[in-house]
């Protein structure tokens, strides 16, 4: 496949590094030629510089003959303008763009992007993503990662393992005796700073992080298996009042069960915008590593705090000085990775990354098969592809055990109709099913193949 990428940021960058992973053609187009030459000599890809709106620079970038284009600039109206030129000069068929503008996500506004008025495919809102990643980590607080699957019937959890887990030092295969009704399959482990997917016989060891596929209903006993407290989360502050902070305080307004949202904004027009635009949080102006401004957000008889201003460091010590105040949870938004191993030293609980929100986004429309869904985990390091099994994928009417999965892969959940069960050895895939795996990142291509459909299914 050949693919246009435009904007070599964080998130161009990590698209990149995927695709020309698994050998597509790829191109990368930015105005900064650093970025682009960072690009090429990093990754298998191409570079042009210049500005992607620009048709002569698509025209050099290849585009006359590309299969897609994904707009990832820092500026949503020239992504708007990039696929436009990409439809109506060079007949690109599949169009990305991410689009960061509240107004241009409102529902009212959408049928914008119809092909004979603004062809985009596939609009992506970093701000949208990340709000409901916050919102997943609110629901799970024990958890330092979480993402929903199979229309929320299916639940990944990133849980870190302490001293006092109840299962330590006991082998997966065992787990599956001493809890037969559990529905849950522990898919991943980070040990000592390594991911990989575990074997029936490997052991949990204090220190460990890992991911378990849990049935929605068995969240709660799952956590209390691997000695993880559930409680309700019923007051919250927000730090920052940007798009996202915005975002998760009305996400927490609309929700049935009565959740009081308090939040800090350091700008005085943000924070008027937010206290207009809310109505029953409470918006306060200033500083919120502010001691003081912390205490008067009765911050000591908080149950989370989530720092998500745009600024990674802001963030962390924000968190950090409200644990300090008193607050139990405190969850942090951090674009820049290599700041994720400070978590555990700062005592900080679970952290939002943008880019890989944004990123598993669009690769769920990139992705080869029926792919419903994709959550990338770590630094690009493996990832959650939930896919729906068709007639002629070679998975199809085989049972779990008959599979030739690639070493780094594990089915983690299974949907037979509206039912999600645990997948044993035994249990036959059928078309029409949905299945998650968890799958290392050299795996993806292999995994790819075996959810393609044949050329006579179309």
């Amino acid at each position: 496949m050949k693919v246009i990428i435009c904007g070599a940021g964080q998130v161009g960058w990590q698209i990149a590094r995927h695709l020309s992973g698994e050998r597509n053609d790829v191109t990368v187009v930015d105005y900064n030629p650093e970025l682009v030459r960072r690009a090429t000599e990093a990754l298998d890809v191409q570079g042009v510089t210049g500005f992607a709106s620009y048709p002569d620079v698509l025209d050099r970038a290849g585009a006359r003959d590309a299969d897609m284009i994904i707009a990832a600039t820092h500026s949503d109206e020239v992504n708007m303008v990039t696929c436009q030129v990409a439809h109506s000069i060079f007949g690109i068929t599949r169009k990305i763009a991410r689009l960061r503008a509240r107004s241009y996500m409102d529902a009212i506004y959408s049928d914008l992007y119809r092909r004979d008025h603004l062809p985009i495919d596939v609009v992506i809102s970093p701000e949208r993503e990340v709000a409901e990643a916050a919102l997943q980590r609110l629901a799970a607080p024990s958890t330092f990662d979480t993402e929903s699957f199979m229309g929320g019937k299916a639940q990944l959890l990133g849980v870190a393992l302490d001293e006092d887990c109840p299962v330590l030092n006991t082998p997966l295969r065992q787990l599956t005796d001493l809890f037969s009704t559990l529905r849950a399959i522990v898919v991943g482990i980070r040990r000592e700073g390594r991911l990989f997917a575990p074997e029936p016989g490997d052991q949990l060891f204090a220190g460990d992080q890992i991911y378990v596929f849990s049935h929605v209903e068995d969240v709660n006993r799952t956590l209390d298996i691997f000695g993880k407290a559930t409680k309700k989360q019923e007051r919250i502050v927000i730090i920052g009042g940007g798009n996202v902070g915005l975002a998760v305080a009305r996400a927490l307004e609309a929700r049935t069960d009565r959740i009081r949202a308090k939040m800090i904004e350091m700008n005085r027009a943000s924070a008027e915008r937010a206290a207009d635009a809310l109505e029953r949080t409470i918006v306060l102006n200033g500083d919120g590593m502010s001691a003081e401004l912390l205490a008067e957000a009765n911050i000591d008889r908080a149950d989370a705090v989530l720092a998500v201003t745009d600024d990674d460091k802001t963030n962390l010590l924000a968190a950090v000085r409200a644990k300090q105040a008193g607050c139990p949870m405190a969850i942090a938004l951090i674009n820049d990775p290599t700041l994720v191993p400070l978590m555990g030293a700062l005592d900080i609980d679970a952290y939002i990354n943008p880019r890989a929100t944004t990123v598993s986004s669009i690769l769920r429309h990139i992705r080869h098969g029926r792919v419903r869904a994709i959550y990338s985990i770590g630094d690009a390091e493996a990832e959650v592809i939930e896919a729906q099994v068709l007639s002629t994928s070679p998975v199809a009417g085989r049972a779990v055990r008959d599979i030739e999965f690639p070493e780094g892969v594990l089915m983690g959940a299974l949907m037979k109709g509206d039912r999600v069960v645990k997948p044993t050895p035994d249990t036959r895939v059928e078309e029409g099913d949905v299945i998650a795996l968890f799958c290392m990142s050299g795996d993806v291509p292999e995994v790819e193949r075996l959810l393609q459909v044949s050329i006579d299914f179309f």
